[in-house]
Parts: structure tokens; C-alpha cells; sequence
């Protein structure tokens, strides 16, 4: 037996054949990522994969959205976007405050609900003083007077409107908007997520 580890450990085909295959795990990443980037769509800082669960997309498409977006409905049925920058490009960050401003009328358009949550980098969600590291719909969000909703995004709770914020981690952070049964709005492209805004202190 320890013979045979001895060939395995100094033989030039095994030693090969794992290379191999770890330069051909490492291509196949690099490519999936490649073709999941020309697959997304940015707008204002948010990122979409419209095509994502399409059964017509070929197996190269299915693959790569597929590592982007596991277990994730046609976007007719579910629209993703997340967000990772603010408004002028910089990393999401738990620094600095940030507000999401939707003027009025412009609230995902939906037919079942939409949720807004803040993860960390990896995806796990924050643990939130208030229990709470997303709003929806349904959070009894507070209009300002011209009927727009502002979104506050940050790891202290606000002095007020405290049902408008989203808690978000002391370190570096991302967003995830989702829509369930989007709108027409929504399906056809006309609806854009508004930006990430840094609140200046």
C-alpha cells in the first residue's frame, strides 16, 4: 500500500491529470463569469439578469446563470436586482448612511409584493437591532409630502420614520430588491430602481 502512495505521489500522470483538471475547474469559472456579465444588465447602480430560468437559453447561458442566480424564477414571475454600488461607484458600506429614494407613483409595480434586503458581501442577512434587515410592502412604509418614499440604509437606527429603515452591516454590504409578479413596468424594461444615494453627514 504505501508503495502505491509512493507511485501516486511521484507519478508525472497523476500529478498531471490533477493540474488538469484544476486549470479546466478554473476556466470553466472564468468562463460562466464571462458570459453571466454579458448576460446582466446595470442600471443606476442595480444589476439584473433578465434572461435568468428562459428554457430557450443554451446550455453555456443555462450554466452561467444558473452559478449567478441558483434556484431563481423567469423574471416574468420573480425580477432581482442587486446593488453593491452608491451613486457615484463606490462599494456599499456600512461607514457611511444612504438613502433610496422613490418619487411618487414609483414603487416597484407589482402584482403579489416586492422586499428590499441588505446582506453582506457572501449573502447571509444582517442581524438587525430591530429584528428587521429588510422592508417590503406590507412594512407600513411613512410617505414624505409629495407622496415619495425614501428608504433609509444604514447600521444606527435613524432619529425618525424608523419603519423606513433598512439595517444594514458595519462592514462592506449588498443590496437585493425583488418583485414578485412583476408589472408590466417592470417586464418590459420601462421601470428603472432608482439609485443608491450616499447621505452626506
Amino acid at each position: 500500500m504505501s508503495g502505491l502512495l509512493a507511485w501516486v505521489a511521484g507519478s508525472g500522470i497523476v500529478q498531471g491529470l490533477i493540474m488538469g483538471l484544476t486549470f479546466a475547474y478554473l476556466t470553466t469559472v472564468l468562463v460562466l463569469n464571462a458570459v453571466a456579465r454579458t448576460e446582466t444588465e446595470t442600471v443606476n447602480g442595480w444589476s439584473a439578469i433578465r434572461r435568468a430560468g428562459h428554457p430557450g437559453n443554451g446550455l453555456l447561458v443555462r450554466a452561467a446563470l444558473q452559478k449567478a442566480l441558483p434556484v431563481v424564477n423567469v423574471f416574468e414571475e420573480a425580477a432581482y436586482w442587486t446593488a453593491t454600488t452608491d451613486d457615484r461607484g463606490n462599494r456599499l458600506s456600512g461607514e457611511h448612511a444612504y438613502r433610496l429614494h422613490f418619487p411618487a407613483g414609483q414603487l416597484p409595480p407589482t402584482d403579489a409584493f416586492w422586499s428590499l434586503t441588505a446582506t453582506d458581501t457572501v449573502g447571509y442577512m444582517v442581524n438587525a437591532p430591530t429584528g428587521r434587515p429588510s422592508v417590503n410592502d406590507h412594512s407600513g412604509l411613512v410617505a414624505n409630502a409629495d407622496g415619495s418614499v425614501d428608504i433609509l440604509l444604514q447600521p444606527h437606527e435613524p432619529s425618525g420614520a424608523a419603519q423606513n429603515w433598512v439595517a444594514t452591516p458595519s462592514g462592506r454590504f449588498k443590496l437585493m430588491l425583488r418583485a414578485y409578479l412583476p408589472g408590466a413596468a417592470i417586464v418590459d424594461g420601462r421601470y428603472e430602481v432608482p439609485p443608491v444615494v450616499r447621505v452626506e453627514r
